[in-house]
């Protein structure tokens, strides 16, 4: 499962709980607690006869008892909001049964028995997505985590593996397309009702599940795999939709290509379709056959997609399609080992993408997410280890920790194996645990068979939280260059006193007068410190550490302006020489934030990096792609990460003004730059893309020295702009300034685009994230607006959620920003308790602030923990952020 890439408003006035009431603590699921399901349930037959408002379900589940597991003369099947009609066992009567809480607990006394339910529940009622739901007329399931037990009682957990037969009716003129996992095996009409029966061979657990049925248009196509099976290739959307849909055929033909041509792995059905939803909490779902997708992630054109849509689609595409093999052929035990799928996942969509377009582009757009969202979470209330040891609501671990770190743990292995001994790792993996429901110790056991590693102590990674920092210092001794390295890892809640782990960094040592080093190479410090010697320098060297960010650590190091310069202009590893500049830019704005900057030091580091960046713009050896890239300044969010108490107005103010210096010094520079970039027609051909990158960015520049100039240059691109991303890159800098030129572009848009959900979301956006000093209020009068729903979950992140990632809004000296932020989570957990839950992290970060903005952000934390009826989910973030 892909977690998602980023009508009242909730106006303050929540009527609060007594100061008695205290929300109970939904009960603790420990790892260690694991015992195996006393049942099996070889098959699984269910009958669905639809309707919006009501469904009745038949499930007829073949059970029999575990033999690796103690014996239970009851068998517990989970249920969530679902009503009971009727239970048979055996065809007749149970012997008992009784509801236990959620749970129907069934009474069997022999070895084998089949179990018959039905239930009825009403899709259209169920305003948290989770289950079966009602989506603008259709009906669409999401069981990934605890869903399925929305449905029917079933035991609802990983390890319960199961082959499926469904058969489904309903109206056909309502539901003309009857969709479920695996193969189509018979349909039929019976008057003005249709039905499809389908049956999956694979068996799987029930998170896996998924049916659709609706009225639906579907682009087609096929693949033949390498051995020869044709495979039927179905896109399905609403009517008017079909032209937009080219990009994600493709993109998943180019998956199906290379995950044989990368990891030996062949489809084994004989049918693939996706499907395009409108109401998400994800980004989409891997369903075994039948992936279920945010619309957001399947449709495309140049007119109404970005370059970066388009990037998003693919890698989506490809990351829920890889999972046929990491996820659903090969699945989980237990929640616990999430990141087995996920995080190896990720790795396979990364490297997908990487091939599909610029390697060096994409590892640096990784390493970004991965700092924005990723390193907060281990530095702060909510750090957890890849591999937890605890939860009490799973949905509140599809973390990025699970997931992207995960992923570059995986990536280590591969770094330290190479590539060749790790796709034999991975060939192991996939032979030995085939149809299994398997561990984190499985894969790394795998890994360690397959590729001839010991990963004995690497074994530490999955269980240690918090982000390792090394300490780098360099020197030179006769013709020796000499390498110190020490390692720390942070406490974080619940663990402290952490081991050393084993952190693999390339490194190369460079001549300054030549310019050049002797080669790459990999050093691996496993212990607390170590020393590390290089022979043949009659100088010191410049170093060139953590190449590719060969490990997700922080690097401390002291190095001289002079050396970041050298590395940002000459550096031949794209990563490290990205890294220099972030470095130079990031070194400088924490020391002007912080108030440690003379005068002096203030003119040598803006010259510093000024001479580094108009190195940069006259290489003609990069390409723009790479070159918007080395132009970006470091984000806000990850300056305020490297000060202990962050001053976001003071932080804002000197990330303005260096931009400003910046534009101002190299405004010829830039012009020429952008004169350049303007001349070359649309495409999605490298050069093009990174032409549309360098213009949005170079506007972003002169807003910062020039508002009046900028947004006349944003006015024009606008415009004439015949693709989305130059239309939205134009807007996005408009948005923060006040003219005439943003009134006009923003109405021109919403007029353009109205009535397209996926671009009134981007209209939305791109107002909550803007510099407009008056964004608050701009914000609230967009929550009133007529195409606002609480309802929608895209629709809610597009304002609200790019609103909380925006520092210079969400943390506005009053604290009207943290406040807005906490009356929607109470507003919205009713509705949708997982998109609820997913806000609180924003506040979460109240221990990283200044006092006064750390007071009020705690003070909204504790003013939602006292909500009644708070949900699970909820009510776990808050209580984890408090502390």
């Amino acid at each position: 499962m892909d977690i998602a890439r980023t009508p009242a408003t909730p106006d303050g006035n929540i009527e609060m709980a007594d100061a008695a009431f205290e929300p109970k603590a939904p009960p603790e699921i420990r790892r260690e607690d694991y015992t195996p399901f006393p049942w099996l349930v070889p098959a699984t037959h269910l009958t669905f006869e639809l309707g919006l408002e009501k469904t009745r379900v038949t499930a007829r589940l073949e059970v029999e008892r575990n033999p690796a597991a103690e014996v239970s003369p009851t068998i517990r099947l989970n249920g969530d909001a679902i009503e009971l009609v009727s239970l048979k066992c055996d065809d007749g009567e149970c012997a008992g049964h009784m509801i236990d809480g959620d749970d129907l607990v069934v009474t069997l006394e022999g070895d084998k028995h089949t179990i018959e339910i039905v239930t009825e529940i009403d899709p259209s009622a169920n305003s948290q997505l989770m289950g079966l739901y009602a989506s603008s007329g259709m009906l669409c399931t999401q069981c990934e985590a605890e869903g399925f037990r929305r449905i029917t009682f079933f035991p609802d957990r990983p390890d319960v593996l199961s082959t499926y037969t469904v058969r489904m009716s309903g109206p056909k003129d309502q539901f003309p397309i009857l969709l479920c996992n695996g193969n189509r095996v018979e349909t039929g009409e019976d008057g003005d009702t249709h039905w499809a029966e389908w049956h999956d061979p694979w068996p799987k657990p029930s998170y896996l599940f998924a049916l659709v049925a609706g009225d639906l248009v579907a682009r087609t196509d096929s693949f033949t795999t390498m051995n020869g099976r044709e495979v039927e290739l179905n896109v399905y959307v609403r009517e008017g939709d079909l032209d937009r849909t080219e990009h994600a055929m493709e993109s998943l033909k180019r998956s199906m290509k290379w995950d044989e041509e990368v990891f030996g792995r062949e489809y084994d059905l004989d049918l693939f379709n996706i499907v395009a939803v409108s109401d998400f909490n994800m980004g989409a779902m891997e369903n075994k056959g039948l992936n279920v997708f945010n619309t957001k992630y399947v449709l495309a054109d140049p007119e109404t997609a970005t370059d970066g849509d388009y990037d998003g689609i693919e890698g989506v595409i490809g990351h829920e399609y890889f999972h046929n093999w990491s996820g659903n052929r090969i699945t989980c035990r237990d929640w616990f080992q999430l990141s087995l799928k996920e995080g190896f996942t990720v790795l396979r969509d990364q490297l997908f993408s990487q091939d599909m377009g610029s390697a060096p582009v994409k590892r640096i757009e990784d390493v970004r997410v991965l700092r924005g969202a990723q390193f907060p979470e281990d530095s702060g209330p909510l750090a957890h280890p890849i591999r937890p040891d605890s939860y009490r609501e799973i949905s509140n671990f599809y973390t990025a920790t699970v997931y992207n770190k995960g992923a570059e743990v995986i990536r280590m292995m591969r770094t330290m194996a190479g590539e060749e001994a790790f796709r034999k790792g991975t060939d192991t993996y996939f032979d030995r645990h085939d149809g299994e429901a398997a561990t984190c110790e499985d894969f790394v056991k795998s890994i360690e068979d397959g590729a001839g590693l010991d990963l004995t102590q690497f074994r530490r990674w999955y269980s240690q939280a918090g982000t390792p920092r090394v300490r780098v210092d360099l020197s030179h001794e006769g013709d020796e260059a000499v390498l110190k390295l020490s390692q720390t890892v942070p406490d974080t809640p619940g663990q402290t006193d952490k081991q050393p782990m084993p952190i693999p960094l390339k490194i190369a040592l460079f001549d300054r007068e030549s310019g050049k080093h002797s080669g790459e190479e990999l050093v691996v410090l496993d212990k607390e410190s170590d020393t590390f010697r290089f022979g043949s320098f009659a100088s010191k060297p410049v170093l060139s550490i953590n190449r590719g960010f060969s490990a997700p650590v922080t690097i401390q190091r002291d190095i001289p302006g002079e050396d970041l310069v050298f590395l940002a202009a000459r550096d031949d590893d794209s990563f490290a020489r990205y890294e220099a500049m972030q470095d130079l830019m990031v070194g400088h704005l924490v020391s002007a934030s912080t108030g440690v900057l003379s005068d002096a030091d203030r003119e040598t580091g803006r010259r510093d990096i000024v001479r580094a960046l108009k190195a940069v713009i006259e290489d003609e050896a990069i390409d723009d792609l790479m070159r918007g890239e080395l132009l970006s300044m470091p984000s806000q969010t990850y300056i305020a990460e490297q000060i202990e108490a962050a001053d976001p107005g003071r932080i804002f103010d000197e990330r303005e003004a260096l931009k400003g210096f910046i534009a101002s010094e190299l405004k010829e520079e830039l012009h020429r730059l952008y004169d350049r970039s303007e001349k070359l027609p649309y495409s999605q051909s490298a050069e093009a893309k990174g032409a549309r990158k360098l213009k949005t960015l170079i506007l972003t520049y002169a807003a910062a020295s020039d508002p009046a100039k900028a947004s006349e240059l944003a006015g024009h691109q606008y415009d004439r702009a015949d693709n989305m991303t130059d239309r939205q890159g134009a807007l996005m800098v408009l948005t923060g300034i006040d003219s005439i030129e943003r009134t006009n572009a923003l109405i021109d848009f919403y007029n353009r685009y109205e009535g397209n959900a996926l671009v009134i979301d981007k209209w939305f956006a791109l107002q909550a994230m803007s510099l407009h000093p008056q964004v608050i209020e701009h914000v609230k009068a967009l929550a009133d607006h007529q195409d606002f729903t609480m309802k929608n979950p895209n629709r809610v992140r597009s304002l609200y959620m790019a609103f909380a990632g925006n520092p210079h809004g969400f943390h506005a000296a009053s604290g009207e920003g943290y406040r807005m932020i906490a009356d929607l989570i109470l507003a919205l957990d009713p509705i949708n308790a997982q998109t609820a839950a997913r806000f609180v992290p924003s506040l979460g970060k109240w221990r990283k602030m200044e006092p006064g903005r750390s007071a009020m952000m705690r003070a909204e934390l504790e003013r939602i923990s006292k909500a009644p009826k708070l949900s699970r989910d909820t009510f776990e973030q808050v209580t984890r952020s408090l502390g």
